[in-house]
């Protein structure tokens, strides 16, 4: 069965919320979701939206996402895709549907301009580290993630 990808519309809201619960899940932080599907539909869908997503359908249901948004190098002097999240369903994990979703992000970064498509992985999820390897992802080094939230953001915009 094959496996289609097209730009997310509204009305997929409950089942790309489905989907980041699970990833919130399988990275051991059930209780962190805070989006609703009111809140996706406003990033996503809305005049102005700076926010994206694609969506891995098969036999009409939706099983896989790729939420993204663009960011900038000031090196390359163009924008770029970082990719916030990849979720694919497990019981179609292995079935080409996360290699799809990079392969639309692709030809989105073509169509764009952008000369590179980042993201992050959790330093203990060998099974995403190897997919990555595999469709020609290499991990960064020399450089840490790093963030500002909760008090220290109000406290820095007071």
């Amino acid at each position: 069965m094959s496996v289609a990808v097209r730009r997310a519309a509204p009305g997929d809201e409950a089942a790309i919320l489905r989907l980041i619960r699970h990833l919130a899940t399988y990275e051991r932080q059930p209780d962190a979701v805070e989006a609703t599907e009111d809140s996706l539909r406003e990033t996503l869908f809305t005049e102005g939206a700076q926010v994206f997503a694609h969506v891995a359908e098969r036999q009409g249901a939706i099983v896989g996402i790729a939420v993204w948004f663009l960011n900038y190098s000031t090196w390359t002097g163009r924008s770029g895709i970082y990719l916030e999240d990849l979720v694919v369903d497990e019981s179609v994990r292995g079935s080409g549907a996360g290699r799809a979703l990079f392969e639309e992000l692709g030809r989105e970064a073509r169509r764009l301009g952008a000369k590179r498509i980042d993201w992050a992985v959790l330093d203990w999820n060998a099974p995403a580290m190897a997919f990555y390897r595999a469709i020609g992802g290499r991990p960064q080094s020399g450089w840490e993630p790093w963030r500002i939230d909760g008090a220290a953001l109000e406290a820095l915009g007071a």
